[in-house]
């Protein structure tokens, strides 16, 4: 995990580097500076004349300078190469995502994801920005402190030989406790952001049906729970303090009372004034250092189960992948599903598609048509390979799609999804995703054909309107018409249609069916409907039942020979027949 992670510092090792050393830099002079102080304390006692309490004085300043500089320059680079990690991370992190097949992201919720991106890898940067430089910092000074103290104190530093043992037993301990709670809480993170991102794109249904008050209790719940772990954990985690200032205490106490002893006794010979003042700031030195250590460890802790998490989106393999040497030109728009039975998941019992055998000339229009659940958007993932079939092969242009490049293949194919999606930006800037080259003639072209022109040009910017995040400020059948606009821009080789007619009157359905067979007579057309109109007036129908295929002909082979087709013609037209015109 960690080489995984080290791999993100990249460009930023640099300032990595400079931290460590301008951190080395003031960990020495601050081990030097309790020494110095000592000897002025001394020639002080001894009577030294004022020139020389000057001069070790301005050594003193110059060294907490230094020490100053060293300690501003190491916090301006490890600062600017914590961000810069956390950056890679999440780039690495988001590129990672864009490679998973549908597959992939159905084992992760949406909700986990953004926790991953955001708060988890907060808590790595943390992690990293205490490492490169506490975790350097507090070892160093520690052993030049203990090395000190010896030298300053002689037997007297063996306080230290009692004091640490205690603390270090103590604040491992306390972190020991504090760390189940901390690991609870990034799983409740998660059910905290699904709660957030479920109530904010519902908030239509929310407010129509009157759930406020359960949303707000669901979401309190959650927060709730947070923070009694964070409360459980940081109670625990507050025992360093008193922990520390008994161990404070005590050092100063001994060192105080011991070194008293002595320098009476002694007359000066074995201790003296300067030497006890090196061994009090050197005692608090190495007492401070210890508890950094408990507050690094503490951290790492935490973040060790942050580090789990991306890592787990970092060495996730994509179930989708391109060949050795994948094909990149589709000849045609043929397609052929050939003893195809297909599963969502390994584990699950049954099948959503079984024995799919079909074949669809280049240029066709097809329908399908079935009940909900019937496998009728299932069968068209396979076409782009959103999903491999589990038994069998899908074939476009006469080549198993397995043997395509997976991004020649999808600019082949193109999809306006049952829910559809526009993004943040201009309407322009929306259509341009299916052709970043497209003109305004050829976006004109298009949004006329879908039958979205009229409403675009009765906006006072045209094409420069903004869609709101989520396409809120058009209406269902606008955002469709749009988003059928958008799949044109890409003059594909097929083009699917996923119930994305819906919204819209029968006329338009019409109208923009239509334009389909004006403007790409020879892409291959499948419209999956719920309505018969749809797709009446297709080369081919095809009726799916419980993930089969029930029938396959025209409307008045269907007519005549399928149960199903004619039960749902009867149910909406009353018996009635239909016309386009």
């Amino acid at each position: 995990m960690i080489k995984k992670l080290l791999a993100c510092i990249r460009e930023y090792k640099r300032p990595t580097i400079l931290t460590l050393i301008f951190i080395t830099g003031e960990v020495i002079i601050e081990a030097l500076i309790p020494f110095i102080t000592a000897d002025l304390v001394n020639k002080v006692q001894q009577g030294a004349e004022l020139k020389g309490v000057v001069q070790t004085g301005i050594i003193l300043l110059i060294m907490a300078v230094i020490s100053l500089i060293c300690g501003g320059s190491a916090g301006f680079t490890c600062a600017k190469a914590s961000a810069g990690f956390a950056k890679n991370l999440r780039r690495d992190m988001f590129r990672k995502i864009q490679t998973y097949s549908f597959k992939n992201i159905d084992k992760f919720s949406s909700s986990s994801l953004v926790t991953r991106m955001t708060t988890d890898v907060a808590n790595v940067q943390m992690a990293y920005m205490m490492l490169i430089r506490m975790a350097i910092r507090a070892p160093l000074l520690l052993t030049f402190s203990i090395v000190m103290a010896y030298v300053m104190g002689g037997a007297l530093a063996t306080s230290f030989v009692v004091i640490i043992p205690f603390l270090v037993f103590g604040l491992l301990l306390v972190a020991r406790n504090a760390m189940p709670a901390f690991r609870r809480v990034f799983k409740k993170y998660d059910r905290l952001n699904e709660s957030i991102e479920e109530n904010v794109r519902g908030m239509r249904v929310v407010k129509g049906f009157s759930r406020q008050e359960y949303e707000k209790e669901k979401f309190a719940f959650a927060a709730e729970t947070i923070r009694e772990d964070f409360t459980r954990a940081e109670r625990i985690v507050a025992l360093n303090t008193p922990l520390m200032q008994i161990c404070v205490y005590f050092n100063m106490l001994f060192v105080l009372f011991i070194g008293s002893k002595l320098i009476i006794t002694s007359g000066g010979s074995v201790i003296n004034v300067g030497d006890i003042t090196a061994m009090l700031t050197y005692g608090m030195q190495i007492l401070m250092q210890l508890m950094m250590l408990s507050m690094i460890y503490v951290t790492l802790t935490m973040s060790s189960e942050s580090i789990k998490r991306i890592v787990e989106i970092l060495d996730e393999k994509s179930t989708l992948t391109d060949p050795e040497n994948p094909i990149t030109t589709i000849s045609d728009g043929s397609i052929d599903f050939c003893d195809v039975s297909f599963k969502y998941s390994e584990r699950a019992e049954r099948y959503a598609l079984s024995n799919v055998n079909l074949h669809i000339d280049s240029g066709m229009t097809v329908g399908i048509l079935g009940t909900t659940g019937s496998g009728k958007s299932t069968i068209v993932q396979l076409i782009p390979r959103l999903y491999d079939a589990s038994v069998g092969k899908v074939m476009v242009g006469k080549k198993d799609v397995r043997q395509y490049d997976l991004e020649a293949l999808r600019n082949q194919v193109a999809m306006v999804l049952q829910k559809n999606v526009l993004f943040s930006g201009t309407i322009r800037d929306n259509l341009k995703w299916g052709n970043p080259d497209a003109t305004d003639a050829e976006i004109l072209k298009a949004c006329e054909l879908s039958q979205a022109l009229e409403f675009i040009n009765s906006f006072p910017e045209g094409l420069d309107t903004m869609i709101e995040q989520g396409g809120t400020n058009v209406s269902g059948g606008q955002k469709q018409r749009l988003c059928i606009a958008r799949a044109l821009l890409k003059k594909p080789k097929i083009l699917i249609l996923d119930d994305s007619t819906s919204a819209v009157d029968t006329k338009t359905d019409m109208l923009i069916r239509r334009g389909f067979k004006q403007y790409i007579p020879e892409t291959t057309k499948i419209i999956i409907a719920q309505r018969v109109a749809s797709v009446q007036d297709a080369d081919m129908i095809i009726v799916m039942n419980n993930g089969e295929m029930a029938a396959v002909g025209d409307h008045e082979s269907l007519m005549k020979n399928c149960d199903i087709y004619r039960e749902i013609y009867i149910q909406q037209t009353n018996g009635g027949s239909i016309n386009d015109d």
